[in-house]
């Protein structure tokens, strides 16, 4: 980053907030004394910029000093047009509207220089999102209930019930598609990962008494038993598992054309990884242990046996 680039965005930060000089220096990859230099160049061209020690302290800018409108170099707008574009992509959000107007306005205030080169770029990169074929109505309140910290019961379908779920939600997420919810279950007496799309109402309650949701897991990580499985892949079998959120980060490199997979799995989850592995046929041959091995020999003897010639 050049040197005025890096003022600029210096600049930026402290009209956000208070930032210490080895934040700064660890944010922009340069060492604490450039930071000290660059506050004292600032403050010689008349910014005013003071400090103050303690645990709150750090550099800071006078109350009412304001920048100037935001200039975006070529870079700043690729990104920001790319995210953007991805979110477009998206099936529904709570801001369908939004995604469109706000590509508009800062194609607007780009001058055409830079739009001329970004374009290009542009017509040729991007950020892939699934297609998916679902709506999210509770999105919009889930997210506001999230950031307000309130408990809820929500009506929910899984794969196996449709009941009513007394949830804590922690935080609200997008990945390969879908939209999740990572909440605590007073039902499950654990956090669970929820499928928005899924919830069918929302309801604001009470806290239940005597609940701690500070230090449970997803899963129950903590207290559920889990079986370890290892299992080799070919290339295309690694595209597939590196996308699952879960078990995505357990790979590795085996040689230049295997892969291994290794991870505990917890015990409710058993019926899934016999699923995955089974789905993804020649492209992945489990290793450990041998009870899994077993139970996709048994799915599919099941199949072949359906599909043989009478």
């Amino acid at each position: 980053m050049k040197r005025m680039d890096r003022l600029m965005a210096i600049l930026i930060a402290l009209q956000l907030r208070p930032e210490r000089a080895q934040s700064l220096a660890e944010k922009f990859e340069v060492s604490k004394r450039t930071i000290l230099r660059d506050m004292q160049s600032l403050s010689e061209m008349g910014v005013p910029i003071y400090s103050t020690t303690g645990p709150t302290g750090g550099f800071r800018l006078m109350e009412g000093y304001q920048l100037s409108p935001l200039q975006f170099n070529s870079q700043e707008a690729l990104i920001i047009l790319m995210a953007l574009q991805a979110v477009t992509k998206m099936t529904d959000t709570p801001f369908n509207e939004a995604r469109w107007t706000v590509i508009d306005k800062i194609r607007s205030s780009l001058p055409p220089h830079i739009l001329e080169q970004i374009q290009p770029v542009l017509e040729r990169t991007e950020i892939e999102m699934p297609a998916r074929n679902y709506r999210v109505p509770q999105l919009a309140e889930l997210m506001d209930h999230t950031t307000n910290c309130k408990w809820l019961n929500i009506f929910y379908h899984s794969k196996n019930h449709q009941r009513w779920l007394v949830i804590f939600p922690k935080r609200v997420y997008t990945s390969h598609g879908f939209w999740y919810c990572e909440a605590y279950s007073v039902t499950h007496q654990e956090d669970r990962l929820i499928r928005v799309d899924r919830i069918k109402q929302i309801q604001e309650t009470d806290p239940p008494t005597d609940t701690d949701v500070s230090s449970s897991k997803i899963g129950g990580e903590e207290n559920e038993r889990a079986i370890r499985i290892i299992a080799k892949l070919t290339y295309k079998g690694m595209l597939q598992v590196e996308q699952d959120i879960h078990i995505g980060e357990c790979l590795y490199a085996n040689s230049d054309d295997e892969w291994i997979v290794d991870f505990q799995c917890p015990v409710t989850e058993w019926s899934w990884a016999v699923q995955l592995f089974y789905s993804l046929g020649l492209d992945a041959e489990v290793l450990e242990p041998p009870i899994l091995r077993k139970e996709i020999y048994d799915l599919a003897h099941q199949v072949s046996r359906r599909y043989q010639s009478s």
